[in-house]
């Protein structure tokens, strides 16, 4: 039985929004929120930040698709989007993205504050004009400027709550900013070939794996420590500092070990287990930041 066309419409506008990125953008959103109210915020701003964050994300997802329909025909990974396939017209999307740009910016000015609604709009720039038409297609360190745009949901979340800026969420931004080369690098050389065919400069492409093995240590490295600079500042308890350290001792060694293995050249390199210990361990240090306020039990001296 043939599925119905509006179905295959909302699932093909539900692709272009990019629902996995946007469900890992919330989860450092919600935490932050907590640690800056240290406490559970109001059941509505939280909800109203994580839907008008989400469809800022969305927003950004969808002026992305729009601007990489043409490679995106060229890669194997992204041959089904909607904008490839034809399911959604080119105008279609551009109207979807704008109106989620727009209805984001009023929704979090709405449940929040002015600042909030800034930095979504804000968000959105960096990763459609820094990102996507800027950097992608000219150089390998693409993914390290354009992973600006992914920090912005813990300023958000900060700035929806107290309607400022501080050291801590600046500290939260670095973390996510150093993460996602050691995170999305080794994505990469799974699909350099694609990369590859559609001219865009990874460092898969241009380096090898190599590079990208020696890349993810330096940055996991830089994370961990990014990690641990919250403890004294925020102050942290025992919770966050435990999850902090002991996260990132396996996030180092998982990093040290694929470079060990592409060096040695033994065929056992697995960047996707990289990649996929990534996204674990920058969950759990998320879920110790919004636990922690919790836990009223602190470290001696902090």
């Amino acid at each position: 039985m043939a599925t119905p066309t509006w179905r295959r419409k909302l699932a093909a506008y539900i692709s272009l929004v990019k629902p996995r990125i946007i469900e890992l953008l919330l989860i450092t959103t919600l935490p932050t929120m907590i640690l800056a109210e240290r406490g559970l915020p109001d059941v509505w701003l939280m909800l109203g930040v994580l839907v008008g964050g989400a469809m800022s994300a969305g927003s950004a997802n969808t002026f992305n698709c729009y601007i990489d329909r043409d490679i995106d025909r060229l890669m194997k990974r992204t041959s089904k989007r909607p904008l490839v396939t034809g399911e959604v017209s080119d105008r279609e999307a551009l109207i979807f993205a704008w109106t989620l740009g727009v209805l984001s910016t009023v929704v979090l000015w709405a449940v929040s504050n002015l600042l909030a609604a800034v930095l979504s709009v804000v968000a959105i720039l960096l990763y459609v004009v820094l990102y996507s038409l800027i950097l992608k297609r000219r150089t390998d360190q693409n993914i390290i400027w354009g992973g600006v745009a992914g920090c912005m949901p813990v300023l958000i979340g900060w700035a929806a709550v107290t309607n400022s800026l501080s050291w801590e969420p600046l500290i939260l931004f670095l973390i996510v900013f150093l993460w996602t080369p050691a995170h999305y690098w080794p994505l990469s050389v799974k699909y350099a070939d694609d990369y590859d065919r559609a001219s865009v400069p990874m460092l898969s492409v241009t380096e090898g794996v190599g590079s990208v093995a020696l890349q993810s240590v330096i940055y996991a490295w830089a994370t961990v420590i990014a990690s641990l600079m919250l403890v004294p500042v925020a102050p942290m308890g025992w919770v966050y500092t435990a999850v902090a350290l002991l996260g990132g001792v396996w996030f180092i060694w998982e990093a040290h070990k694929l470079y060990f293995n592409v060096v040695q050249d033994d065929g056992r390199a697995r960047p996707m287990r990289v990649f996929h210990l990534s996204i674990t361990y920058l969950t759990l240090v998320f879920l110790a930041v919004g636990i922690d306020p919790f836990v009223y039990l602190t470290l001696p001296g902090l």
